[in-house]
């Protein structure tokens, strides 16, 4: 009998631990599932279902996250804004008007100092105030000065200068002359912004064309102030708007 009932009790003995095994396993799996802890079984799954949604895309990787910012901050470093502050600047590849030979660009110099000095006597006698007059009052004081100079240059080279505005300034004069107050200081300072590019357009355009030391030495001289004109009429504009 004792033969019989030793191996039974042996063989329930191992069927018990068995089963106290198997609840261990399942119980251990049942928290890595809570925690959605990831292994070789699962084939990822777990991990997949915890995930964003198109997380899987390669633009949403990190490496490409990393890229776009850096896009962005070139997009902002090659803006084709000025700085804040910045010096205005004559652009010689700019609109530059006619400058094909250096008395053509004497011509077009002393068009634009008539340009300026006339339109600022026109805002002083429309009683202008602010920046407005302040700029009036140095337009025609330093266009006359290089008015002065370029006159002393053309006479040397038998070129004889204009003295009144070209066709187009002629051509607005009348609609500028029906302005007044704020309206017309606004026109005006915006004009003088246009005018003031364009004429540093030319002559840095033509400071690197022309051969004649006489006119390098002018404009090498009058392109700073020309800039600096450029720079008060931005400033205006801005603080018109």
């Amino acid at each position: 009998m004792k033969r019989i009932l030793m191996p039974l009790l042996a063989t329930g003995l191992f069927a018990l631990a068995s089963c106290g095994d198997d609840k261990g396993a399942s119980a251990e799996n049942g928290n890595a599932s809570d925690n959605t802890m990831t292994s070789s079984a699962t084939g990822g799954d777990t991990v997949s279902a915890t995930m964003p949604a198109g997380s899987e895309k390669p633009e949403n990787q990190p490496g490409a996250a990393g890229s776009a910012q850096s896009d962005n901050g070139n997009g902002a470093m090659n803006g084709t804004e000025p700085a804040a502050g910045g010096q205005a600047m004559g652009d010689p590849n700019g609109p530059t008007g006619p400058h094909k030979d250096d008395k053509e660009f004497m011509m077009t110099a002393a068009h634009s100092d008539q340009n300026e000095i006339q339109q600022s006597k026109m805002a002083l006698a429309k009683g202008v105030t602010g920046m407005a007059k302040e700029m009036a009052n140095k337009m025609i004081a330093d266009h006359a000065k290089s008015t002065a100079d370029l006159k002393a240059i053309a006479a040397k080279k038998g070129v004889t200068l204009p003295t009144d505005m070209d066709a187009e300034h002629k051509a607005m004069k009348p609609a500028m002359e029906k302005l007044s107050g704020k309206e017309f200081e606004a026109k005006y300072l915006s004009q003088m912004q246009a005018d003031h590019q364009k004429t540093a357009n030319i002559m840095r355009a033509h400071e690197k064309m022309t051969q004649d030391p006489d006119l390098k030495a002018f404009i090498g001289k009058t392109v700073p102030v020309v800039e600096q004109h450029l720079g008060m009429a931005m400033k205006g504009s801005d603080m018109k708007m």
